[in-house]
């Protein structure tokens, strides 16, 4: 498999992949069929996770509350659906033609069960959508923080994944053992709809690592008017937080404790974050929250 992880390594390279990490098949027998990638390909034997880094400048409008198109074209959509997507299909195409089968992925929101009929019994109905989060965990690349959402050592936050399942059996990456996240809560306290629980927690447990995630209110989320979008790909998915008020005050504490690798000359929070209630009026009364140094407030 040497020469095959040559020709990986190449392609992530040639594709400017940010990410890429392995699981074999073992670190997904806890799931369910229909979250469970080898019900898709059951003679594969490996994971990988592809991807992307969401450039920090792409969340500067979104911070500012300038502009937030500019963000939704970088940050989620061509980045996704385009370059993800095309490097994605690189390494597809560099893993096929050493004469492995490579089977890719689109982050389909795994909260929609299978609604068709099964084929066959024993098999889950279609569409199996893979849990992604679980993914990123059980190829060594992340740990879901308090939040719920998943963080990588270098970016935090700040990345998009597809996925491959390959019948070439590559060695699995090491399980990320430091902690990313701190719990110092601050998502919850800067969020003005009070949608992250501070108090209600629940443990994940994904390959023998223990997260603690805070219990959240999506229908909250799902009317925040802070930088958080409905999922694009289904309404009975989960909302997008990347560019939410809660994951950017995660983003700037990350970044000003040095808790990620990618770090900036400046910092992310250069002035009072805005925050707006659930009508879309100025959140009153919120709880200031410092970072660095900086006051984190709503506008009174």
């Amino acid at each position: 498999m040497s020469e095959l992880m040559n020709k990986i390594k190449e392609a992530v390279k040639r594709e400017g992949i940010d990410l890429i990490g392995f699981a074999n098949k073992e670190r997904f027998d806890g799931l369910a069929p229909a979250l469970n990638p080898f019900s898709i390909f059951p003679e594969g034997k490996t994971v990988i996770m592809v991807g992307k880094r969401v450039c920090r400048g792409a969340l500067r409008g979104v911070e500012e509350g300038t502009n937030f198109q500019d963000y939704s074209c970088f940050g989620v959509r061509w980045l996704e659906d385009d370059f993800l997507s095309l490097a994605t299909y690189g390494l597809v195409n560099a893993i096929e033609d050493e004469g492995w089968e490579a089977v890719p992925l689109f982050p389909n929101p795994s909260e929609l069960a299978p609604t068709g009929v099964s084929v066959e019994p024993g098999r889950p109905a279609p569409n199996v959508f893979p849990d992604f989060n679980y993914a990123a965990v059980a190829c060594g690349l992340c740990e879901i923080g308090f939040s719920g959402i998943p963080l990588s050592e270098k970016y935090g936050s700040r990345q998009r994944f597809h996925m491959i399942i390959t019948d070439a059996e590559l060695e699995p990456t090491p399980i990320l053992e430091r902690s990313i996240c701190d719990k110092c809560g601050k998502c919850a306290d800067i969020c003005p709809l009070g949608a992250i629980s501070k108090t209600e927690t629940e443990e994940i447990e994904i390959c023998g690592k223990k997260m603690t995630v805070a219990k959240i209110d999506y229908d909250k989320c799902n009317s925040c008017k802070n930088g958080a979008c409905v999922n694009r790909l289904s309404p009975k998915g989960k909302p997008d937080r990347v560019a939410a008020l809660c994951n950017r005050t995660c983003l700037a504490h990350l970044e000003e404790n040095e808790l990620v690798g990618n770090v900036f000359e400046n910092s992310f929070r250069k002035r009072s974050a805005w925050a707006l209630d659930e009508r879309g009026k100025w959140a009153e009364d919120k709880e200031d929250v410092v970072l660095g140094g900086t006051f984190v407030a709503a506008k009174k």
